[in-house]
């Protein structure tokens, strides 16, 4: 079992990672939204590194994201679902192209968390018009 602050950055984590490249702006965005969210008001800081660093341990075994999945879902209550969409989508747009694979993550981040079609696509919106680019 994980707590609500571990799923919220497993959220982003596993955005990052699914096209094995963990890009630098990826990590740069997922800081900045731990640091200034009220999600993380009493989240250590410092804990990140680790925590960031446990998604990725069972990312690696079997079934790992399935197994990431599903230990978020237990973790978060309703209220907390969109959140941690939006802090995937966030992640998604950190360096203005969602890969392929980072898109599959969110579909089945977006299904297992139990999104609804019209909230994702405003969160998707929303994130499309905060890194839009002059």
């Amino acid at each position: 079992m994980i707590g609500e602050h571990a799923a919220l950055i497993y959220a982003m984590v596993i955005t990052s990672a699914a096209d094995q490249d963990m890009t630098d702006a990826e990590l740069q965005v997922m800081g900045d939204l731990v640091r200034h969210l009220p999600a993380f008001r009493d989240f250590d800081i410092e804990q990140l590194p680790k925590v960031a660093a446990n998604c990725a341990e069972l990312l690696s075994t079997e079934d790992g994201l399935d197994t990431v999945l599903s230990l978020m879902r237990e973790a978060l209550p309703d209220t907390l679902t969109e959140t941690a969409y939006a802090l995937a989508i966030e992640v998604a747009a950190a360096d203005l192209y969602a890969a392929p694979e980072e898109l599959r993550v969110l579909e089945l981040l977006r299904y297992r968390l139990e999104i609804d079609r019209l909230a994702a696509a405003a969160i998707e919106r929303a994130a499309r018009a905060r890194f839009a680019t002059v």
